[in-house]
C-alpha cells in the first residue's frame, strides 16, 4: 500500500497542469510526504545493509575459528624433551592439511661413559580425513615424512645416525575439551628408505656398520594439546 501511494504522489507531482492556491498547498504537502517516504525507505535499506554486514562478519569469524589449528605433542616432550609443533588448516568439512616439525637437540652426560641422546629433526606434510567434522572425533591420515637422527646409549652402548624418508599412515581421535581446546590421540605406521651408520659407542667415532635399507616401523605415538582458532 505505501508503495502504491508513492506512485500516486509521483503522478500528481509530475502533472504539468495549473494548480489553484489550495492545490499548490496540497502539492507541497504531497511533496513533503513523498520525501519523507523516500527517506524512510533509504533508512530501511541502510539498516538491512548493516545487518547483512554484521551477519557476514560473524559468519566469517565463526568459519575462521574452525579453520586453523596449532598444537604441541606432550608424548614427544616425554621423549627426552623433543619439541614438536603441529599445524593444520581445514579445506572443507572433512579434510585438513597437516604439517609437523619436531626437533631434539639434547645430549645428556656429553663426553662421559654414560652419554646418551635421541637427537633428531623430523618434518612431515600430509592430509587428515575426519568422517564427522574437522577437529572432532575420529580421523585417519597419510603424510610424507623425513627424519635425520642420532641416537644411542639408551638401551645399549652402540649409537646410530642417519636419515630416513617415506610415507606415514595413522589414525586417532580428537576429544573436544572446550570451544577451542582439543586433546588429540594418535598412532601410526611409517615405511620408507633409510641410510645409516652405527658406532661402537655414543662418544666415539668407531664405525661398526653402515648401509641402506627399507624399513617399516611404528610412528607418532601422539598425545597432543590442540588450540583451534
Amino acid at each position: 500500500e505505501p508503495y502504491c501511494r508513492w506512485l500516486f504522489v509521483n503522478h500528481l507531482l509530475s502533472d504539468s497542469s495549473d494548480f489553484t492556491p489550495y492545490q499548490e498547498d496540497r502539492r507541497e504537502m504531497l511533496f513533503l510526504w513523498n520525501e519523507k517516504y523516500l527517506n524512510y525507505r533509504y533508512m530501511r535499506l541502510q539498516r538491512l545493509s548493516l545487518l547483512m554486514l554484521l551477519s557476514g562478519i560473524l559468519f566469517c569469524g565463526t568459519a575462521s575459528a574452525q579453520r586453523w589449528a596449532l598444537g604441541v605433542d606432550v608424548a614427544d616432550l616425554i621423549n627426552l624433551g623433543t619439541i614438536s609443533i603441529d599445524g593444520a588448516v581445514a579445506t572443507g568439512q572433512h579434510i585438513t592439511i597437516n604439517a609437523e616439525a619436531a626437533v631434539n637437540p639434547w645430549t645428556f652426560h656429553k663426553g662421559e661413559v654414560d652419554q646418551f641422546q635421541n637427537r633428531k629433526q623430523v618434518y612431515s606434510l600430509g592430509v587428515r580425513y575426519w568422517p564427522w567434522n574437522v577437529y572432532s572425533g575420529w580421523w585417519i591420515s597419510g603424510a610424507a615424512q623425513y627424519r635425520e637422527y642420532n641416537y644411542g646409549g639408551i638401551t645399549d652402548n652402540e649409537s646410530e645416525e642417519g636419515n630416513m624418508g617415506g610415507i606415514a599412515f595413522g589414525g586417532g581421535y580428537s576429544l573436544m575439551l572446550g570451544e577451542h581446546i582439543n586433546l588429540d590421540f594418535g598412532l601410526g605406521l611409517w615405511t620408507g628408505y633409510q641410510k645409516y651408520v652405527t658406532y661402537a659407542c655414543p662418544q666415539c667415532g668407531k664405525v661398526v656398520d653402515s648401509g641402506e635399507k627399507w624399513f617399516v616401523m611404528p610412528n607418532n605415538l601422539k598425545l597432543g594439546l590442540i588450540w583451534i582458532f
